[in-house]
């Protein structure tokens, strides 16, 4: 099954208005559901947003749980294109303030610092809902599915209908 590319996807770094000109909320909110089952395969996914979204200006985060966790992403920005770079730095704390256009973060992200939230980590920031755009990615390991599962509801409970991606049923 071939991998789906986020850039087929209008989510990272987009403004989804309709006919009207009006932005419609649940056109910001995304939740990738991988046909993987490896976290490298979510990663990758993460990176390949976060390029789409930066090589459209946007101010990029990920939300992650573990130092370990955020040096593999760190690692992957680094070597993600031979004949591109990233401009990213780790973020351990909210008191630390990321300069660069993309985060990977140890802490809940602000709705006023970035444009593009992707979360990876086990917890949805208590504001999802003033995110300008947020993506959920999971990859099929059921404990991984069953966390994003939780963030979907948390989502719905704010009144946001995420737009699935899922990759499996391809």
């Amino acid at each position: 099954m071939p991998a789906s590319n986020p850039s087929d996807h209008p989510e990272a770094g987009s403004s989804a208005a309709g006919a009207s000109g009006q932005t419609d909320p649940n056109q910001r909110y995304w939740f990738h559901i991988l046909a993987q089952n490896t976290p490298a395969a979510r990663n990758l996914h993460a990176a390949k947003l976060v390029d789409k979204a930066w090589q459209q200006g946007d101010r990029v985060c990920i939300v992650c749980d573990t130092m370990q966790h955020a040096q593999e992403l760190d690692d992957l920005l680094w070597n993600f294109s031979p004949d591109a770079f990233i401009p990213h730095s780790v973020v351990p704390d909210s008191a630390t303030t990321c300069t660069d256009p993309v985060g990977i973060l140890l802490c809940p992200p602000g709705a006023e610092d970035w444009d593009t939230v992707i979360i990876l980590s086990s917890t949805l920031p208590a504001d999802a809902d003033r995110f300008k755009r947020l993506a959920l990615v999971a990859h099929n390991e059921p404990s991984v599915l069953n966390q994003a599962r939780s963030h979907f509801r948390q989502l719905r409970a704010l009144g946001i209908e995420a737009r699935v991606h899922d990759q499996r049923k391809r």
